[in-house]
Parts: C-alpha cells; structure tokens; sequence
C-alpha cells in the first residue's frame, strides 16, 4: 500500500495538529500514543508514526480510518492497539504476526470478513470484534487457534453458529455473544473449563448442549447472561427463577431426555427478530 500521500489531500490545520501530538511523542521517547476522535481519515495523516518502534499503545479508536496498512506491524513493541469505532473494511494479516499484541480492539467497524491466518497471534490475550458484520462463514481456519486468548467479543454480528473449534481456546474466560442470530451453541463449549463470563442473550437459542453445565457459571464471580432468547418452555420457566436453578436443570437427566427430544424433532429456527439494516457497520 503506498503510505504518501500529496499534502494538499490533507487538511493542514487537522495535519498540523496530528504532527504535534506524533512530535511531542518522539521527543519524549512516550511509548503511549493517544489520537483518538482527531478525525483522521487515513494513516499518512499520522506521518512517522509506523517508525516509532517504542510505542507499546497506540489509541486511534472514534477516527474515520478506512484502511490499515501492513506496515503497521512494524511497530514491534506494540501490546495494546486501539481502532474501536472507525470505518475499517478489513485487515491486514501482518497484524496478527506483531510479537507481543496482547489487546486488539475493531470494535465497531465494517468488517465482514477477516485475513486468512488471522488466528497465528503469538500472545493475543483479548480480542474485541463487537458490532462489526462477521459470521460463521468467513471467519479463517485458525480463528480458534489463539492459545492465550482470555477475552473474546464477537457481540452485535451475524453469527448462527459457533464453530465447534472454540473448544481449542483453552484459556478463555469471557465469551461475549451476544445479539447475533445464534441458533444453537455447540457442545465444544463445555471443554471451555476456565469461562467464568458468558453472554448469550438476544439470540435465537431455544435448547442449551447439556455440556454446559461442566461450567462454573454461578459462583461470586461468575457472570451468565441468557435472557431475550425464545427458550423452550423449561429452560424459560427455570430462568425466571434464577440462574443457578437453570444450571441445576441443565445437569439433570431430565434436561438430557428434553433436550434429545428436542433435537429430534428439531423444527424450522426461530425468526429473526432484530432488524440489522440500520446498523452504523451496514453503511459504505
């Protein structure tokens, strides 16, 4: 990707302003970069700033960024790289080739596909992809391959499913997916022994895989959020008592019979019931 661009492209006071902050950065060594919400449109409004190897954060989130260069990744020492709520289309694979990203946030943006070998991050521990336009069908092989991963956010997507290879992030403690058009989870996700988070409402899930409850979702720290999903009438009578009675009766033999009964006879899903059209990630 050619990273020049003719000045006059660029508003000077915007240019003059965003030079300043990247100026004052490289005078005092900061390894901490903060643009956020400067109106920046593209990355040679930032001039310099894929040579400065020190920086270890870097917040661009609430801009107008379009595209992301490859050469962001030469920003070595990077461990947290903000871009939540921009107008990014896709990524670069380089990305996920930084040695010691430990944060990536794309919350809100455009995305609807992601690099092949997104999933090779060597130490990635939180991944944010909340409000973006992804689902089941383009998401890369080695999604699920991200052993360090602790936190990941895929909430406000198009995802029907759930692979069942998120059973291979071993290390997971907060699953968010909530308000996508889920129909079932699969039976992987009780291997996730360390969750302690999980956000499924808003969905269109009516059964849960039995194995879920190998989880500890009720204890003091534990969060189980499952509520907006036209549940069959078991699971939902037991939710408006509390979640610890629903995962008592996920246990039982008596959940197994009703749900093997229920897949069975399995029916047409559920409508969608939210409208997405209007998402601020639909725009182009």
């Amino acid at each position: 990707m050619n990273q020049t661009a003719p000045v006059s492209c660029i508003p000077a006071g915007k240019m003059s302003k965003t030079k300043k902050v990247l100026d004052e950065a490289r005078e005092i060594q900061n390894p901490e970069l903060d643009l956020a919400d400067k109106g920046i449109a593209t990355f040679e409004e930032m001039p310099g700033l894929l040579n400065m190897i020190n920086v270890t954060r870097l917040t661009l989130s609430h801009n107008k960024i379009q595209a992301v260069p490859p050469g962001l990744a030469n920003l070595v020492n990077l461990e947290i790289l903000n871009l939540f709520n921009n107008h990014i289309t896709e990524l670069p694979i380089s990305l996920s080739q930084m040695p010691k990203l430990r944060i990536l946030n794309v919350g809100m943006n455009r995305l609807d596909v992601l690099p092949r070998g997104f999933g090779a991050f060597p130490v990635l521990e939180v991944l944010d992809l909340t409000y973006n336009n992804l689902s089941e069908k383009n998401l890369p092989g080695n999604f699920f391959m991200m052993e360090t991963l602790r936190a990941l956010y895929l909430a406000d997507n198009d995802f029907e499913y759930l692979p069942p290879e998120i059973g291979q992030l071993k290390n997971l403690q907060i699953l968010v997916l909530r308000e996508n058009d889920l129909i079932e989870l699969p039976k992987e996700i009780g291997e996730l022994t360390r969750l302690r988070e999980l956000h499924i409402q808003g969905n269109r899930l009516t059964v849960l895989p039995p194995e879920i409850g190998n989880l500890d979702l009720v204890s003091n720290k534990a969060v189980f959020r499952m509520e907006f999903n036209p549940w069959v009438t078991p699971i939902g009578d037991q939710l408006q008592v509390g979640i610890s009675h629903v995962m008592d009766y996920i246990r039982s033999e008596t959940y197994r019979y009703v749900y093997n009964r229920h897949q069975s006879a399995k029916g047409p899903p559920p409508d969608i019931e939210n409208d997405k059209s209007k998402k601020i990630s639909r725009a182009r």
